[in-house]
């Protein structure tokens, strides 16, 4: 799976990122290879956050996709 990430330099040092694809996943770091592996670490989070039924409406469903 390919997923685009957008990189800034912070102003106060360091960099931030945010995946567009992914409303509110974004994560900074010191380095660029920190925020790399910072980064990899938010996606992966963000795409294995489990769904509870009683989070959900009545007739929605759950389902599984490979990408």
């Amino acid at each position: 799976m390919k997923i685009t990430v957008i990189i800034h330099e912070a102003e106060e040092g360091g960099y931030w990122a945010e995946v567009p694809a992914l409303r509110g996943c974004a994560t900074q770091g010191d380095t660029y290879d920190e925020l790399l592996f910072n980064i990899q670490e938010a996606v992966e989070a963000y795409l294995d956050v489990e769904i509870k039924p009683n989070q959900l409406e009545l007739n929605a469903k759950i389902i599984e996709m490979a990408l």
